[in-house]
C-alpha cells in the first residue's frame, strides 16, 4: 500500500492527480510495444537470420511519365547474418526523386529504442569509382543494434518520372529469412494497363482484381507464413525459387520519349530510335578506318583489325545522367575523348565497322547474371554488346564484340555475356537472339604435372595447366590485373594443399582459334606431401583436381539441379618415385557414365619406375530435376572417393 504522504486532497489536487494520470496513460499507449517477437510462430523462427513480420509495397501509376512507389517493411533480426536488414538504401536521381525515409528500432518486448532523425539519414554518392559523371546517389539509414533480438522499421516514397521500370515484388529474396505477412498492390489508370507474370506463389494465392474510383485498376498480392529457405548445393539462387511477381507498364516515357512495351519489338525499336543518327564520325577517324583495312579482302580479319584498333584506342569509362542511361553520346564525341560507356563505345565501334563498309547491330543484354525471361517483355537488360553477322560467309555465321574491354579476344564473350539471350535493335525493331554459347569442348582445362618426391614424403612439382573458354576467365582477369606477387597469394588461396610453397608462377595468353586459351606455368615445393609410416608411404596422386562430396540432405530436395556450365577436365601426373621404393598398392581404376558426367580414373606404373595417374571428367549445361538429387548425389560420392584414393610405396631392403 502507498504511504499515507502521497494522498492528496480532495478538491483542486484530485483534479491534477486525474489530469497526471491520463497524460501518464496517453504516453502508455503511444508508445505501446510493436512487433514483439514473441509473437513470431515458431515455424518461422526455424533456421531464420530475420523475419520479415510486415512487407507492404504499393505501385501508384499516375500517367504514362509518371509512378510513386511507397514501401514499409518491418523485420525481426536475429543474429548479425540478418543485421543487414537494419540498414537501408534508397537510391535516387534525376529521374527519381526521395519523397521520405523513415525508420524505427524496436527491442525484443517490442519497446521503441530509437527513431531515425533526418541528421540520422545520410546522402550518398552511389558511383562505383568507374565513373566520370553519374548523378545516382542514395540516402542511406542504419538502425543496427549491439543486442539481438531486435525489430526494425522503415518506410520510403519515391517519385519517378522514368515508368521503363516498374516494380518487381519479392517478398522472400533472400535465403534463410522468413515472412510473416507481405503485400504488393498496384493502382494504375485503365488506359494504361498492367502487365505482370507471376512465379512460384504459394498454392492457392491469386490476384485480386477491383476497379477503384477515379477508374483505377486495382492489383493486389498477398502471402504469408514462408519459412526460411536455403539455397541447395548445385541448384537455383534462393531468388530463382521464392514468389515474385514481375510488373512492366504497356506504355512508358523518359524524359519526354515516348515508348509502348507490348513486345520485344515495340522495346528494341524504342531503344534503336533512341540512338539512332549518333553514329556519324569525323573524317579523320574515317580516314584512318580506309588505311587500317585496306587491301584486307577477308570479312573477318578486317572486322578484327578494327576491334583490335578500338581496343587500343578507347576505355570504358561510365556516364550515367539522366535520358544518358538509354541513349548514347555520338561516335564522334568517344572519337575526341578516348573513352565511354558500354552504349557510346559499341556504338563508336559500329560506326567505325560502318565506315569499314561492314553493318553490325547494338544488342542489349543482361551482364553478369541470370539469363532474362524471355516470356515477358520488360526492360531486363544492362549492357550493351556489339552483333556482326558476317555477309560473305559460305555458312552464316555471327561475330559477337565485347567493346568495353581493352583485354577480351577478338569474338569472344565470356561468361559475362556469353550463353544468355539478347536483344537485337534493328530499323524494324527488336530481336531476340541467342549469344554465342560454350559448351564442354570450349571450356576446357587440360592440366600436365610432374612430382618429384624424396625418401623423406616431400616432394617439388612442376605443373603446365592450359585452360580454354570460360574456364580462363577469372585466371585470364588475375593475370592481367595483379602482379606475380599478389597474383600468388589469390592463388595460393584456392589451392587443394594442405602445405606448400609456390616457386614459379607465370601465365601466357594464347588466343588462336574461336575461344581464348591461357597457360599458366606453376612451381610448387610440397614439404610432407606423402605421409611416411615406417616403411610405407602414403600418397593422393590427384594433386589438385579433387571433387567434394556433396552434404547429406536434410529432408527432401526443395529444387532442381542447375549445372549451368559445360566443362572438360583431363589431368595427367607423373609422380616420380625415389630409388629404394616400389608400388605396393594402386587404387582400381574408376569409370563412370552418368547422365550427370562422365568420369574415369586411372593409376599405372611404367617401365621406369614412374607412376601415371590419368583423370578425365566430363560435365554437360544441363537442369535435372530435384527428384534425381540422390542419383547425383551419388555420382558426386563415387567421384569424390576416387580422387581421395591412395597409392601405397613401400621401402625395398635393397
Amino acid at each position: 500500500m502507498s504511504s499515507p504522504r502521497y494522498f492528496l486532497k480532495l478538491g483542486r489536487c484530485a483534479s491534477l492527480f486525474l489530469s497526471a494520470t491520463m497524460l501518464v496513460s496517453e504516453a502508455l499507449a503511444g508508445t505501446a510495444p510493436k512487433f514483439p517477437v514473441t509473437e513470431i510462430p515458431a515455424s518461422l523462427r526455424e533456421n531464420a537470420h530475420a523475419v520479415v513480420r510486415l512487407a507492404e509495397e504499393t505501385l501508384l501509376v499516375k500517367s504514362a511519365g509518371r509512378t510513386i512507389t511507397t514501401e514499409r517493411r518491418v523485420v525481426t533480426v536475429f543474429d548479425e547474418a540478418g543485421s543487414w536488414f537494419a540498414t537501408k538504401v534508397v537510391q535516387y536521381d534525376q529521374l527519381n526523386t526521395v519523397n521520405y525515409l523513415r525508420g524505427s528500432v524496436y527491442d525484443a518486448d517490442g519497446r521503441l529504442l530509437r527513431t531515425l532523425k533526418s541528421v540520422d539519414i545520410k546522402d550518398v554518392s552511389l558511383s562505383d569509382g568507374s565513373n566520370l559523371a553519374t548523378d545516382g546517389r542514395g540516402r542511406t539509414a542504419d538502425l543496427r543494434q549491439p543486442q539481438y533480438p531486435y525489430t526494425v522499421e522503415f518506410e520510403h516514397e519515391v517519385n519517378s518520372t522514368n515508368t521503363l521500370f516498374y516494380s518487381t515484388w519479392r517478398p522472400q529474396y533472400a535465403e534463410q529469412v522468413a515472412v510473416e505477412q507481405a503485400v504488393f498492390r498496384v493502382f494504375t489508370p485503365t488506359e494504361l494497363p498492367l502487365r505482370y507474370l507471376e512465379r512460384d506463389l504459394p498454392t492457392g494465392t491469386a490476384v485480386a482484381r477491383t476497379t477503384q474510383a477515379g477508374g483505377l485498376q486495382a492489383y493486389e498480392w498477398r502471402v504469408q507464413n514462408l519459412a526460411a529457405v536455403e539455397e541447395e548445393p548445385d541448384g537455383p539462387p534462393v531468388s530463382e525459387t521464392t514468389p515474385v511477381v514481375f510488373t512492366a507498364p504497356s506504355q512508358f516515357e523518359v524524359q519526354g520519349h515516348l515508348g509502348m512495351l507490348t513486345s520485344w519489338q515495340t522495346l528494341g525499336l524504342w531503344t534503336y530510335q533512341l540512338n539512332a543518327g549518333r553514329d556519324a564520325l569525323p573524317p579523320a577517324v574515317q580516314a584512318k578506318v580506309a588505311v587500317l583495312v585496306q587491301g584486307e579482302s577477308d570479312e573477318r580479319a578486317r572486322i578484327k583489325k578494327v576491334y583490335e584498333w578500338l581496343q587500343a584506342n578507347t576505355r570504358y569509362v561510365s556516364v550515367q545522367l539522366g535520358i544518358g542511361g538509354w541513349q548514347t553520346f555520338p561516335a564522334s564525341s568517344v572519337a575526341a575523348n578516348g573513352y565511354g560507356d558500354c552504349k557510346a563505345l559499341t556504338n563508336y565501334c559500329q560506326a567505325l565497322l560502318k565506315a569499314a563498309g561492314i553493318t553490325a547491330h547494338c544488342a542489349l543484354v543482361r551482364a553478369n547474371d541470370e539469363d532474362i525471361r524471355t516470356e515477358f517483355p520488360s526492360q531486363q537488360f544492362n549492357h550493351v554488346v556489339l552483333c556482326v553477322p558476317l555477309q560473305k560467309a559460305a555458312k552464316r555465321d555471327t561475330v559477337w564484340l565485347e567493346c568495353t574491354s581493352q583485354t577480351n579476344a577478338f569474338g569472344y564473350m565470356s561468361s559475362f555475356t556469353g550463353n544468355r539471350h539478347a536483344l537485337l535493335l534493328t530499323p524494324q525493331g527488336g530481336k531476340l537472339v541467342r549469344t554465342p554459347r560454350y559448351g564442354a569442348s570450349d571450356n576446357r582445362l587440360e592440366r600436365l604435372a610432374d612430382v618429384y618426391l624424396d625418401e623423406k614424403g616431400s616432394a617439388t612439382a612442376n605443373i603446365r595447366t592450359r585452360r580454354t573458354g570460360l574456364e580462363q576467365d577469372s585466371y585470364a582477369s588475375l593475370a592481367s590485373s595483379l602482379n606475380v606477387v599478389d597474383q600468388k597469394k589469390v592463388l595460393a588461396e584456392h589451392l587443394p594443399l594442405a602445405s606448400f610453397s609456390i616457386s614459379k608462377l607465370a601465365y601466357t595468353a594464347d588466343e588462336r582459334g574461336p575461344v581464348p586459351a591461357l597457360t599458366e606455368t606453376l612451381g610448387l615445393t610440397l614439404p610432407g606431401w606423402a605421409n611416411i609410416s615406417g616403411k610405407r608411404a602414403f600418397l593422393a596422386p590427384n594433386l589438385l583436381s579433387r571433387w567434394s562430396a556433396l552434404p547429406a540432405s536434410v529432408g527432401e530436395r526443395r529444387t532442381p539441379i542447375w549445372l549451368d556450365k559445360a566443362y572438360s577436365y583431363a589431368d595427367t601426373v607423373r609422380i616420380h618415385v625415389p630409388a629404394g621404393f616400389k608400388p605396393e598398392s594402386l587404387p582400381a581404376p574408376v569409370k563412370l557414365s552418368t547422365a550427370f558426367g562422365t568420369y574415369s580414373s586411372q593409376v599405372q606404373a611404367l617401365p621406369d619406375g614412374t607412376l601415371l595417374y590419368v583423370r578425365q571428367l566430363l560435365v554437360p549445361r544441363t537442369r535435372f530435376a530435384r527428384t534425381e538429387y540422390p542419383a547425383y548425389q551419388d555420382f558426386r560420392r563415387r567421384i569424390s572417393s576416387a580422387d581421395k584414393a591412395q597409392i601405397v610405396l613401400v621401402k625395398t631392403d635393397a
